[in-house]
């Protein structure tokens, strides 16, 4: 029988894919599929095409922030919006990449989301930040810098990004099974529909 999989386009500056990232997981387990991350540049597309979040009506600002924590709230989650928002995500992207590895991509996403969204640490912006949780995750800081920076990397991102827009991503979290696309936090019941219906 061929294996399920579930692809996930997602970036640390993403308030949704924080949602989106522990949604899947009661999915996957239902369903048996595997969790395929990419690593998806945002600000790399917002600068693009001009796009500057911040730059949205403050009324809906407002109502996004509330509308946060009342999902936060929903699902009992530890969800709060950092002090220092937005940040440079790019360490932490290609940091992802890395960690494939040791075998560790999807262990250091859900650590670094939840140092930032939910324990207010805007220091993974940085090698500074991100040492500490990869050497908790039993790599060394140096090394993780090191595949963090090289040109394998740095490609690596570029071709994910670039492949993410290819296939249709314009929004995070960007969820793909098989050629099906569903954006957003709020599209788990149509993943898991789509996943039932292949298999």
């Amino acid at each position: 029988m061929t294996e399920k999989t579930v692809e996930m386009y997602w970036e640390i500056g993403s308030t949704n894919t924080y949602f989106a990232l522990k949604l899947i997981e009661p999915i996957l387990e239902r369903t048996g599929a595997r969790l395929i991350l990419h690593p998806y540049n945002l600000g790399y597309v917002f600068r693009a095409h001009n796009y500057v979040l911040m730059d949205e009506p403050q009324a809906k600002l407002t109502n996004r922030y509330r509308d946060l924590n009342r999902w936060a709230g929903k699902y009992d989650l530890a969800f709060r919006m950092p002090d220092v928002f937005p940040i440079k995500t790019s360490r932490a992207l290609r940091g992802a990449i890395a960690m494939r590895k040791w075998n560790l991509e999807k262990a250091y996403v859900d650590a670094i989301f939840t140092a930032y969204w939910e324990q207010n640490d805007a220091s993974v912006a940085d090698y500074a930040g991100l040492r500490p949780i990869v050497e908790r995750l039993g790599v060394d800081g140096g090394e993780f810098e090191k595949a963090s920076e090289s040109e394998e990397a740095r490609q690596g991102l570029i071709d994910s990004t670039n492949e993410g827009m290819a296939r249709g991503v314009f929004g995070l979290p960007s969820i793909f099974v098989g050629d099906e696309l569903f954006w957003g936090k709020d599209r788990m019941d149509f993943v898991e529909d789509e996943l039932n219906n292949n298999l």
